[in-house]
């Protein structure tokens, strides 16, 4: 019998394919008419420019293009590792990174738990618009806020009665960095977080109430099950861009005096091609940081996957 429904069940499910594949034949130019304008944008804006990966292993000279730029194979790489420089741009990059995901990764959970026990609708949706509205901030112009408050006249020495000040202080440049990125994304990042605990069963948590279980059991039995796979595609993907920082905030809240502190890779290859005209070099230390966010993400993939029974991305 069990046998038979199984059977029944297959020969359904295969008539159903059938049946799709029929359809989608009959009406394709339908799909075609859809698929194709998103199709085309892919190739032309996210595989043709892959092609430029080339310019790493050129001594690139925009007049002759790619074609004519004489062959230099690993020249650029073997130079920018060697250089005496590359450990320090290498470990900036990583602090900012790996201290960056270890504060701020955190928070956006605590976020949607918190925000999760709030009762009201109202005061709810209000508290959210407050999180969520540092994240439409340029970073342009958040980084031009942080330089006022932590000016030598700014709001932060006038409640500490000081003149200091921080942007020139290379030790506290790491710190401004990551707190100031965590107040922008924070609230923003939290949204996914609320979303999925949305799912927990309100039943469960009603009974675990009823057992007399207090705010963090409710948490760990019943709202973090609910989020678990979420939040380990998340950091995966986190890790995964570990090394991927834009240059556009260190270098606005970089001054000369933090520079050995806030010199990373985006900054040095961004400052090598487009101020040093030097595009070979920059595009090969930026391949060299690209591979190893490739690696780091495949690496956390596998690691994840054997601590939760095969699940990653």
């Amino acid at each position: 019998m069990g046998k038979a429904s199984g059977s029944t069940a297959s020969v359904a499910k295969s008539s159903k394919l059938h049946n799709f594949f029929v359809y989608v034949r009959q009406h394709w130019q339908l799909y075609a008419l859809f698929i194709m304008p998103a199709f085309l944008l892919t190739i032309i804006f996210r595989y043709i420019p892959m092609g430029g990966i080339l310019i790493a292993f050129l001594e690139y000279n925009p007049i002759r293009g790619i074609l004519g730029s004489e062959w230099v194979g690993m020249e650029h790489f073997a130079r920018f590792l060697s250089s005496p420089d590359f450990m320090r741009y290498l470990m900036n990059t990583l602090k900012l990174s790996v201290f960056g995901l270890l504060w701020g990764f955190p928070i956006p959970i605590l976020l949607a738990f918190l925000l999760n026990r709030i009762l009201s609708t109202k005061t709810k949706q209000r508290i959210q618009l407050v999180l969520y509205m540092p994240n439409f901030i340029s970073v342009i112009v958040l980084c031009g806020i942080v330089r006022i408050l932590l000016s030598p006249t700014g709001m932060v020495n006038s409640l500490l009665g000081t003149q200091i000040n921080f942007m020139t202080m290379p030790s506290a440049f790491r710190t401004i960095y990551i707190a100031s990125g965590i107040w922008q994304g924070a609230g923003w990042a939290s949204i996914i977080y609320t979303a999925a605990l949305s799912n927990a069963s309100k039943e469960l948590k009603e009974a675990a109430v009823i057992d007399g279980a207090n705010i963090i059991q409710q948490i760990k039995a019943v709202e973090w099950p609910a989020i678990k796979d979420t939040v380990l595609i998340q950091f995966i993907m986190a890790v995964g861009n570990i090394m991927s920082i834009g240059f556009e905030k260190a270098y606005a809240l970089q001054t000369d005096m933090n520079m050995s502190s806030s010199e990373i890779i985006s900054t040095y290859v961004y400052k090598k091609g487009l101020l040093d005209g030097d595009y070979g070099f920059s595009t090969a230390v930026g391949l060299f940081n690209t591979v190893i966010n490739v690696i780091l993400l495949v690496s956390m993939n596998k690691i994840v996957q054997g601590m939760n029974e095969g699940k990653g991305i």
